[in-house]
């Protein structure tokens, strides 16, 4: 009974693993006791989480992790650490992934339908470190993926309308792959992929101030520091 529930949720091969074993290992040496820990997703991530939930179990150190996501939440539990959430408490710093990473440190996430929390949770801490592999580094920013919008339903047609303002190359409504429609955020909201050639210091600002946008995957001017595999 309740086996789901004792299962990581990631549960694939995990690509490139040695080099992101060693990552993952170096994130665990930057905890401290008594840290609040902003904690993301991604393969690294989880193993980031692995390694530091083995120090904790060895009584080396208490810890609270700030989950950005149903899938960190889960691994939280998986591995028995303590979770809060940003109501409750401050991150002393955190850990997270990304789907691309242009030469400013720019970011653009979001694939997984997080981005909402990510935001807050980054926003939130002192320094994120980012954990990627070399493939999420590009010369600019948009090269191999869209930008993601998280867009209220009701607003859908007023945003795809705004957003055609913009130099876009092309826009569309994220479909799911295991459910019939579209994909759902964990916020309840839609997505909507914007696809652009140039990105500007101020796209982040103007996208967010339409109305009906809850957020989108632009992460541009947050403290991070990135740790390549």
């Amino acid at each position: 009974m309740n086996q789901i529930a004792k299962q990581p949720t990631w549960s694939g091969e995990i690509s490139n693993r040695e080099a992101k074993e060693q990552v993952a290992e170096q994130v665990s040496h930057l905890v401290k006791n008594g840290d609040t820990i902003g904690v993301g997703s991604g393969s690294t991530s989880f193993l980031a989480l692995e390694k530091i939930a083995e120090r904790v179990h060895r009584g080396e150190m208490d810890i609270l992790a700030v989950p950005t996501s149903k899938e960190a939440e889960m691994n939280c539990q998986y591995f028995g650490l303590k979770t809060t959430s940003l109501l409750s408490a401050k991150p002393d710093w955190g850990f997270d992934g990304a789907d691309e990473v242009d030469q400013q440190n720019r970011l653009i996430k979001g694939r997984g339908g997080a981005l909402f929390a990510e935001k807050l949770v980054m926003a939130s801490s002192p320094k994120t470190y980012i954990l990627v592999d070399k493939s999420k580094h590009v010369g600019r920013l948009g090269e191999n993926f869209a930008i993601p919008v998280e867009v209220d339903p009701d607003a859908i047609h007023l945003v795809e309308m705004k957003l055609a303002e913009f130099p876009v190359d092309h826009i569309q409504l994220r479909m799911a792959e295991s459910k019939d429609g579209p994909v759902i955020t964990e916020r309840g909201n839609v997505l909507m992929d914007m696809k652009v050639t140039n990105v500007t210091n101020d796209m982040e600002k103007e996208l967010s101030a339409i109305p009906g946008v809850i957020e989108t995957g632009l992460f541009i001017g947050y403290s991070v520091e990135i740790l390549t595999v």
